[in-house]
């Protein structure tokens, strides 16, 4: 079992930057690939960032790709996402996710075993 609880999320202006933090519980958060999912109101559940369990690889989804940048600090158990020159339609709850497998290349959300409770991210223009 895997408990995730995200944090970090805000009111900012478009243009500006943000850093999502995600804490692991659980021992072996290392064999996990970690993936930040966003929702806005009335949209499905969408892809936004994933990193494989090494952090060696990673993944993006195209509306965020030059501006976010997922990482993890395994003896830290935590995963960030580094959100910069953010836009009003990046404004949704996102989520931290884990999966019992270790790629980067899993972008749906039925891929995931685990999830936070989300964490607000407003953009305002």
């Amino acid at each position: 079992q895997v408990q995730l609880v995200e944090s970090g999320g805000g009111l900012v202006q478009a243009g500006g930057s943000l850093t999502l933090s995600c804490a692991a519980s659980g021992r072996t958060f290392s064999s996990y690939a970690m993936a930040w999912f966003r929702q806005a109101p009335g949209k499905e559940r969408e892809f936004v960032a994933a990193i494989s369990s090494s952090g060696g690889s990673r993944n993006y989804a195209d509306s965020v790709k030059g501006r976010f940048t997922i990482s993890r600090d395994n003896a830290k158990n935590a995963v960030y996402l580094q959100m910069n020159i953010l836009k009003p339609e990046d404004t949704a709850v996102y989520y931290c996710a884990a999966s019992r497998y270790s790629g980067s290349y899993i972008t749906g959300p039925n891929g995931y075993d685990w999830w936070g409770q989300g964490t607000q991210v407003t953009v305002s223009s």
